[in-house]
């Protein structure tokens, strides 16, 4: 439990991946590259790519997807890579990701009471 002076334990920590992410950047002089357009770009191109590994499946198969033999590695993949990419777009940004998360929890937790999002999936400006 926290108070008011007490800081919210964090949600996620991404210091370390950031940091590798960087290093890995600067080591091949890539930092030119990552502006947040083309690094948000690329998010989205790797977005496509987990979407593709869904796209015709069933939604029973799709629960299955990362512990099917022939799907398990490329969801992954491609999870890793949406993270990556997340991480390494915040840091550019300069946003704090965990910060981020918790005002963001905070906020749709107003947008959507449980006493009135209980068992729907209609968005908030709706129930």
């Amino acid at each position: 439990m926290t108070n008011a002076s007490t800081p919210p334990s964090p949600l996620v920590d991404i210091s370390q991946l950031a940091e590798k992410l960087e290093q890995f950047a600067n080591d091949r002089n890539w930092a030119q590259f990552h502006s947040p357009k083309n690094l948000a770009m690329a998010l989205s191109g790797e977005v496509g790519e987990l979407n593709e590994i869904f796209q015709w499946m069933t939604e029973d198969a799709s629960k299955e997807a990362a512990r099917n033999p022939e799907t398990a590695q490329a969801v992954k993949d491609e999870l890793a890579d949406v993270l990556m990419y997340v991480v390494r777009l915040a840091s550019v940004l300069g946003v704090d990701l965990n910060a981020a998360a918790q005002q963001k929890l905070k906020l749709n937790g107003e947008k959507y009471p449980v006493e009135k999002a209980w068992n729907t999936s209609k968005k908030y400006d709706q129930i």
